[in-house]
């Protein structure tokens, strides 16, 4: 089985110790290990995939904590830089009643947006699959090129590149310019992973439908959305598929998106699908996929904080898997 690497943040989730209050709050906090793109690593690792993240942290204690705990989650991590030019992000998050989120970052700048394209080698992507990157570090620092270089050289290895924007307007100057470098990267990827209101943020369309073809038009050849409480779907030129919401006790949606992309992936890169053979996925094929990453999700919207759980775990839960 060939590996999935990701490139992006790493930094440190301090989630609330309680629910349903504003941050400016809430007065206890518990430290766990974040970014978008390593908790998707994480969880190809958790089901027993091979998984590579490419990062950066600071010479602090917060980076020793993140690359312990990817250590600890299967995450091979080489390519994960140390350097002193800046500490490890931070980002403080309140939850509401529904668990849903609400961030505050510190990030000025932190050690991440110091990588640059020079770190970044073909031999990070001997073997890969599938490179996934988000939003979050496409700000115009240097790891904003250092995606460009991953991405090339991923391509070039015969990877498909997938995309969750992951949208988080707090950290940029402006809703438009985090608009425009997306749709700056758009024209990069092969799966688009959105959720359900970020659809018209990114595209202009509220219709996921017209979306997808939107996308599809730009390059793109599969259109994931994940829809909360109202379930999931996935668009491709050729089918298309429905998964409804399954009803679980909601502690904290943290990391629910990347878990249900990271199994998505996950189970891709398990049957040997390229980024040519995504348009020719089957709806028969598509729904298996959405039901396993929705059944996937509802375990880690059931923990604090973004907990992936293992294939074992999974099966226990949902013997049907």
């Amino acid at each position: 089985m060939k590996r999935m690497v990701a490139i992006g943040e790493l930094l440190i989730d301090f989630v609330p110790q309680e629910k349903g209050c504003a941050l400016r709050e809430v007065t206890h906090f518990e430290r766990v290990a974040g970014g978008a793109p390593a908790n998707v690593a994480a969880a190809v690792s958790r089901l027993g995939g091979d998984a590579d993240m490419i990062s950066q942290v600071g010479e602090d204690a917060f980076g020793d904590h993140i690359l312990e705990v990817l250590q600890s989650n299967g995450v091979d991590t080489s390519y994960v830089f140390r350097t002193g030019r800046a500490n490890t992000g931070l980002a403080f998050v309140s939850l509401d009643a529904a668990g849903n989120r609400e961030f505050s970052f510190f990030r000025n700048p932190s050690a991440d947006l110091f990588l640059g394209p020079e770190q970044i080698t073909p031999a990070m992507f001997t073997g890969c699959a599938a490179l996934h990157f988000c939003s979050v570090d496409l700000v115009d620092w240097p790891v904003k090129q250092a995606h460009r270089r991953a991405i090339e050289s991923a391509r070039q290895a015969g990877a498909l590149i997938s995309f969750d924007p992951n949208v988080r307007l707090p950290l940029w100057d402006s809703p438009e310019e985090c608009r425009a470098a997306i749709r700056e990267f758009l024209p990069y990827a092969d799966l688009v992973k959105l959720s359900d209101d970020e659809i018209a943020f990114v595209t202009g369309v509220s219709d996921e439908r017209e979306a997808a073809k939107q996308l599809f038009a730009g390059g793109c050849r599969l259109l994931l959305v994940t829809k909360g409480p109202a379930g999931s779907a996935v668009y491709t030129q050729g089918a298309s598929a429905a998964c409804e919401p399954i009803a679980v006790p909601v502690a904290d949606t943290t990391g629910a998106g990347d878990s249900f992309i990271g199994s998505f992936l996950y189970q891709l890169i398990r049957d040997g699908v390229t980024a040519d053979g995504l348009a020719k996925l089957t709806e028969e094929t598509l729904s298996s996929y959405l039901r396993f990453s929705a059944r996937y999700a509802s375990l880690t919207v059931q923990q604090k904080g973004a907990v992936m759980a293992t294939l074992e775990e999974l099966q226990k839960a949902y013997p049907e898997v």
